[in-house]
């Protein structure tokens, strides 16, 4: 090519390959082409259902591949007592990962009240990291609580919503990871606090960003993109998405043009609008013109054991009338930030029932890890089904079977179709599979190719919007309404959660 840019390859601050419904392999497919060489991954997703298992997995399958992903060692696992999940990591568990190269630090700490408020099993990790790369996550964290958490040594954090909210941990020494990914997009809104004198503490990230985002927007790529088209200089938009995240995670070896660093770099032909036409990774070529070089690698996931074990004797989606009113997830469409509402529920023969009129739904979470039985039962308000049901074994971050839905019946055959799969999304009408997306390793990602699993989300979003919803994506809005560390208002299968007060509530007010 002549008259081209070239410039290092971009590296994804902070991402959940999981979320992608495929393994670290097939990901590599569809972010490689798009110029990304290196990720930053946490995969508390997978190690939430299998613990050390999951996460050596992640990493058999990364290895020998085109893209370099490197870990940070999952700190919440599970995120908080107040979920029943597959799996626990102390700090002793997370002992083993400390050495590994491919380990840079400890990923996002989502228990930012035991950070605030001195839990020792928390306080254990940062010890044991305290050497290395922490990363945060503490959504609204304000004032006094939010020096303290940077003071336990936590240095990022990608859940900003607001410039306030970014300035404030800005000033408080944090770097910001900008995020958008498919349900949270937070690109547009941060960028103008982003300038010359300080952009240098700024990176991108996608946190989770499904099939039909990464293969019809991009990755770290669109990002770029789109700050440059916001009016941010090109040359801070590239840094911001390569040497930035290079120097916080002390990944000397890359994110510069230079001698003695990695050949990770990428060509393309518009500063204002990068688009590489050729991805090299350690100086070799992996991808030219959005198309892979690299062989497609098949990692098998025979060794991991079975997750789903249902008490299904148990599970009973009445919800017995015990107030005037009752307390509502408010869902709020592109934010995994959610409303804590209250309304009076229609009633027949004692039990509540969902309201479709005012778009309030049945919700239940469905423990599966530990045939414990256990449920919780709840309401949501904004997911705008009129008839049927949505279920999924992806459940922020405990990943029980968590469903939604304007009928028992419907719910019933949904939650029970996902765990004949051995995990995965499915929509149905009563006795009627609508749609299904099989996701038989560890109920979180599929065996087939990033391109077959965008066209079954895609099948599943359809027939979910026929039966009402018109969020742009409702699996991926329902699978945080039962993430117990963002406010306000969440769900687990132990029941309803003030994330504000940071504890259960009764659903009757």
């Amino acid at each position: 090519m002549q008259n081209a840019f070239v410039a290092p390859g971009f590296i994804d601050a902070h991402v959940h390959i999981e979320s992608a419904m495929t393994p670290p392999s097939e990901f590599a497919r569809a972010i490689v082409p798009r110029g990304t060489t290196t990720v930053i991954t946490d995969p508390h997703e997978i190690a939430n259902v299998l613990g050390l298992e999951g996460i050596r997995f992640m990493f058999e399958s990364a290895k020998h591949g085109p893209l370099s992903m490197f870990v940070m060692a999952s700190s919440c696992v599970p995120a908080t007592e107040m979920e029943t999940n597959g799996s626990q990591l102390h700090w002793y568990d997370l002992l083993s990962l400390q050495n590994d190269p491919w380990v840079l630090g400890l990923a996002e700490v989502m228990n930012y009240p035991g950070v605030v408020y001195g839990d020792d099993e928390v306080l254990d990790k940062l010890r044991i990291f305290r050497q290395t790369v922490i990363d945060g996550h503490a959504p609204g964290l304000s004032g006094k609580a939010l020096h303290a958490y940077v003071g336990a040594g936590i240095s990022s954090d990608h859940e900003c919503m607001t410039v306030k909210e970014a300035q404030e941990k800005l000033r408080a020494g944090m770097v910001i990871f900008i995020r958008e990914a498919t349900n949270a997009r937070n690109l547009k809104t941060l960028l103008p606090l982003v300038t010359p004198y300080n952009h240098h503490r700024f990176c991108f990230c996608t946190d989770d960003r499904q099939p039909a985002d990464l293969l019809d927007e991009g990755h770290i790529d669109f990002m770029v993109r789109t700050a440059i088209a916001e009016g941010i200089d090109p040359i801070i938009a590239l840094r911001m998405a390569s040497w930035n995240p290079a120097r916080h995670f002390r990944l000397y070896d890359r994110g510069a043009i230079v001698a003695g660093h990695r050949a990770d770099l990428i060509v393309f032909d518009d500063l204002q609008a990068p688009r590489p036409h050729m991805v090299f990774r350690g100086g070799k070529l992996v991808a030219q013109d959005g198309k892979m070089l690299w062989p497609r690698r098949h990692v098998s996931e025979r060794v991991l054991r079975h997750t789903m074990s249902v008490a299904w004797d148990k599970i009973d989606f009445r919800i017995p009338v015990e107030g005037e009113k009752a307390r509502v997830i408010g869902l709020i469409p592109n934010q995994l930030l959610t409303h804590h509402l209250q309304e009076v529920m229609p009633a027949e023969n004692g039990f509540a029932r969902a309201d479709v009129d005012r778009d309030i739904l049945k919700m239940a979470v469905i423990e599966r890890h530990q045939y414990t039985g256990k449920m919780g039962k709840g309401f949501v308000k904004g997911l705008g089904l009129k008839r049927g049901a949505l279920a999924s074994s992806i459940a922020h971050d405990h990943h029980n079977i968590v469903v939604i839905g304007a009928e028992d019946e419907s719910m019933m055959m949904a939650a029970r179709r996902v765990a004949d799969m051995g995990g995965g999304m499915v929509v149905a009408d009563n006795e009627r599979v609508l749609a299904e997306v099989p996701l038989p390793i560890a109920g979180l990602m599929s065996r087939e190719s990033i391109e077959t699993v965008r066209h079954q989300v895609d099948q599943a979003l359809v027939a979910a919007h026929q039966l009402g919803s018109s969020l742009h994506d409702p699996f991926m809005a329902m699978s945080f309404l039962a993430l117990e560390v963002i406010p306000s208002l969440k769900l687990t299968d132990q029941g309803l959660v003030d994330v504000d007060q940071f504890q259960f509530v009764p659903l009757w007010v």
